[in-house]
Formats: structure tokens, sequence, C-alpha cells
């Protein structure tokens, strides 16, 4: 326990300055998180003080770590879904669907295109070509759903036509990525065999049968009963608490994720004003100082950039993070405009949805665990992961979309 406190202790200190640091730049804060997740890891403070490092992060020593950072993670998306708005969600459905579906396709068929010359260069022997095309085409189509989520918060665009799309494009997108990547899975024999994937639908429509049919009308019964109760009581916010990791559980255990069920509950919280601005006073404070940069932090230490070395890799680095810009980008922007959008706020959903970030890092572990991607691959395709991240807040702004804007509003909307 002294060392968990000790380590926890460091990395709020470092993830802290780090997004200070990060937000004077105009980078979102998860960004500075993540590069304070790096500093303390092995790529620099392992890399020049070992000793210090084995004694303060011995690897044995991050499975509490890990559970609770991703108990922060759970939470946080529950806040995101909870925020979603029907009415925009609605109006929005068309542009939703298309640009989620033009934002996997476009750069999957980049990531195909390049698997030929990324096999026979960095691929480890014994990789069968299905399976690493499908490990490449998931790693550059995916978007990092809590990340983006982040970046939303941070610009206050939870309540726009422009924040609740991309929220529900990057979910589409992360379930059909979870999807492919079962596929991957059984096609090397892995995680059950090819038998798990049937099932695995299976359970996925039941999950989102019960959610929907079950779980939303019997909240909506119980906001009747306790409509007249003008704050949350601590009762129902433990009971909501509860089924937030019911739900989470319940989707780790189909093998979507458990982020997928911890935002399926939020979109299931009754929509109370004074419950949802109750329930984030309670949670977010918590959720936002403690326990995510925790996460971010974990994902950073998890992160070899000292393995990128020679002109060669890093003209191949230079390919992938074209390729996945312009796929994902492109596929996302040219969908939205089909759909009416101007080209301001097109671009800007390509922008968002070209967040990658911590989830493709899950997936990229994944890969690399199972022998699909080798070392090399593995740290080129974390760089393009870190930069397309990064480039997020810089494009927004460049377009227009400022924090300032939506600030003004939200305080308007308080008085």
């Amino acid at each position: 326990m002294t060392l968990l406190l000790l380590q926890m202790t460091v990395v709020l200190l470092v993830t802290v300055a780090c997004g200070w640091l990060a937000r004077k730049l105009g980078q979102a804060r998860v960004i500075g998180e993540i590069i304070g997740g790096i500093l303390i890891g092995p790529s620099v403070f392992g890399r020049f003080t070992p000793h210090w490092s084995a004694a303060l992060f011995p690897p044995a020593s991050f499975n509490a770590f890990d559970i609770l950072s991703t108990v922060g993670l759970i939470l946080f998306l529950f806040l995101i879904g909870m925020e979603l708005d029907y009415g925009h969600l609605y109006k929005q459905r068309a542009t939703a669907v298309m640009a989620s579906g033009m934002s996997i396709v476009f750069p999957f068929a980049m990531g195909a295109i390049l698997a030929h010359s990324l096999r026979v260069r960095f691929a480890p022997h014994g990789i069968g070509n299905v399976p690493f095309v499908l490990f490449l085409g998931i790693s550059m189509s995916i978007t990092a759903f809590p990340v983006l989520a982040r970046i939303i918060e941070e610009r206050h665009m939870q309540g726009t036509a422009l924040g609740t799309t991309a929220i529900l494009c990057a979910a589409v997108d992360d379930v059909v990525a979870w999807t492919l990547l079962a596929i991957a899975l059984a096609l090397i024999g892995h995680d059950g065999g090819s038998a798990s994937l049937p099932l695995r639908l299976l359970g996925l429509a039941v999950y989102l049968f019960v959610m929907i049919v079950v779980v939303r009308p019997l909240a909506a019964w119980v906001v009747k009963k306790r409509l007249r109760t003008t704050d949350l009581p601590l009762e129902m916010l433990g009971v909501v608490i509860a089924i937030t990791l019911a739900s989470a559980a319940a989707t780790e255990a189909i093998g979507v994720h458990p982020l997928f069920g911890a935002f399926m509950a939020g979109v299931c919280f009754p929509r109370v004003e004074r419950w949802q601005t109750a329930m984030r006073a309670k949670l977010d404070m918590l959720v936002s100082v403690l326990l995510l940069p925790l996460f971010f932090a974990l994902t950073g230490m998890r992160t070899r950039l000292d393995l990128l070395s020679g002109s060669r890799v890093w003209f191949w680095a230079g390919i992938v993070l074209i390729a996945a810009v312009f796929g994902k980008m492109g596929g996302a922007a040219l969908a939205a405009r089909w759909n009416g959008q101007s080209w301001k706020d097109a671009a800007a959903l390509g922008a968002l949805l070209n967040t990658r970030g911590l989830v493709e890092l899950i997936v990229l572990n994944i890969a690399y665990n199972v022998g699909a991607f080798t070392p090399t691959l593995f740290t080129m395709l974390v760089v393009m992961a870190l930069v397309t991240t990064m480039i997020t807040t810089p494009i927004l702004d460049l377009l227009g979309v400022k924090n300032a804007e939506r600030t003004t509003q939200d305080v308007e909307a308080a008085a």
C-alpha cells in the first residue's frame, strides 16, 4: 500500500504539471498527462535512472494501479454517456451513420494497401496475411473514445451537434473495431477460437436489448416516482454507480469492452437536469483529478519510444501517419459533407474522429501480445497514435472551433 500511495503521489504531481503545460501550449490536458506518463516511464525516467525507476515502478505493482485507473475511466465514460443529447442525436443520425462507416472503411483500406509492404519488412514470422491485414486495418481505423470524450469535455462541446455526432461515431467505430478484433483473434486461434465470435455477437445483442428495453424504461419509471426529489439521494447515487459497474462488467464478459458498457449506462440515465448536474458534481472532481490521470499515465509508462531508430523506420512511420490521417479525416469529412454539413463542420468532425491514443494503444498491445506486430512496427503505430491525437486540438483551433465561444454560452445558461 505504501508503494501504491507513493506511485500515485508522483504520477499526480507529474501529470498535473504536464497537463497544465499542455493547456498553456494550446493542447488538450490529456496529451500532457500521456506525455507525463512517458516521462516517468522506461523511455525517460527508466533510461536515465534505471535503479530508481525499478524501485518506484516495478512491473509487479501495476495491477492495483491498473484497476484504479480503469475504474476511473469507466466512471468518466458514464458521465459522457449521461450528457448525450438525444435531440442532437436524432437530428444528426444520417451524418453519424455515414461518417462512422466512412471513417472506418477509408483508413482500413489505407491499412490494407500498406499491409504487404509493412508485412514484408516488419511483420513477425508465422503471421498470416489476413490476420495481419485485420490487425493493421483496425489500428488505422479506430478512434480513441475516452480521449475524444475528454477533448470534447474540455472544449465544452458535450451538448453541441458536432460533439454529439463525434461521440456517436466514435462509439460505433469502437464497436466495429472490437468486433473485427475478435475476428482477427479467432483467425489466429486466440481467445476461444472461431466459435467465440457468434457467441460474442449474440451476447452483445442480448445486452443491448436488456439496456434499451428493460433498464432505460425502468430508469424512466424511477424518475416518475422520485421526480419531486430536489437533490439526487445518496442511495440513488450508489445504485447508479453499481449499475454502471455491472454494465461495464457485462460488456467485458461479452468481449466487447467495459468502456462501451459504461457509456451505455450513461445513455440510459434519466434526462433530469438537476440529477445530471448533481451526478457530475459528485463524480467529476474525483474522476478528473485523481483517477483519470492514473489511466493516462499508466498508458504512457507502457510506451517505449526508445525502440525507434534508423531512417528506414522513420520513413515508414511517416507513411503510416500520413495514411492514417488522410484515411480517417478524409472519410469522415466527405461523409459529413455529403450529408449537408458545411466544410468547416465536416473537417472538424474528421479531426475529432482522427483522435486515437488510448484505445489505439490497447489494441496495439493486444496485437503485440499475440505476435501480430514486431516491437518496431508496434512503436511506429504508437507514434502514429500520439501524433494524430496531438494534432486534433490545433486543427480545431485552425477551423475556428474555439473553447471560449462555448464557455461563454455555458456561463450565460447558468445565469
